[in-house]
């Protein structure tokens, strides 16, 4: 049996996806898993709409105990899977305040610390990068004018993230070159939010990274 957690902001909470997104997706095809053969798997979207790396850091720990809590008294050994896919709010530049809405040094410090937190629960952990945005649509945002999204600025993130999970030993999903390989700007429902066609993209790349990495047979 295996608890995966999965944590992120609002493309992980799956807006814009009729099937609730990636993670839910996830999630549904492991509870058809479950139900075909002997593997047992709980998955747990917590993605929460609009939050930063700072915003998810508050929660992590907690939410992290919260569902280990849940299944204390199963009976049963159980594998904790942790996924974390956060940074597109982090990388966003405020206008009003001619700054990022967190710092690039600040940001490191996050993942970092997110990163040493999940490994005092799991040795199964991994990373899902950062996706690139349609900037004919996010310069700025449609629906905040004082918020702007550029590829070249999620990038830097996203370099940020690849590179503390080298030293961290995470495996990372560079979803940023996925996309690159796609036409991916069809994948948008508004720029930045993945419509159900890129939700279904990002679940297949998961899905087959789990399968390939064996972190969940």
């Amino acid at each position: 049996m295996a608890r995966i957690l999965i944590f992120g902001d609002s493309i992980v909470f799956g807006n814009w996806d009729k099937q609730g997104g990636w993670a839910n997706r996830l999630k549904n095809y492991y509870m058809k898993e479950s139900l075909d053969n002997s593997d047992y798997y709980m998955v747990y979207n917590i993605g929460v709409s609009g939050d930063t790396s700072s915003e998810l850091l508050e929660r992590f720990e907690f939410e992290i105990k919260h569902r280990l809590w849940e299944g204390k008294d199963t009976g049963e050994k159980e594998e904790i899977i942790i996924v974390i896919s956060i940074g597109n709010n982090d990388a966003a530049f405020v206008k009003s305040k001619n700054e990022f809405n967190t710092t690039l040094d600040n940001f490191d410090l996050n993942i970092k610390q997110l990163l040493i937190i999940a490994k005092k629960y799991s040795t199964k952990i991994f990373f899902v990068g950062l996706s690139l945005v349609d900037e004919t649509k996010t310069m700025p945002v449609q629906w905040d004018f004082n918020i702007e999204h550029s590829n070249k600025n999620i990038e830097k993130y996203n370099k940020i993230i690849k590179l503390a999970c080298k030293e961290e030993k995470i495996y990372f999903i560079n979803m940023y070159e996925e996309f690159k390989k796609l036409d991916y700007k069809k994948l948008l429902e508004d720029g930045v939010h993945p419509n159900s066609e890129g939700h279904k993209k990002m679940f297949e790349i998961v899905r087959d990274f789990l399968a390939e990495k064996e972190i969940v047979k």
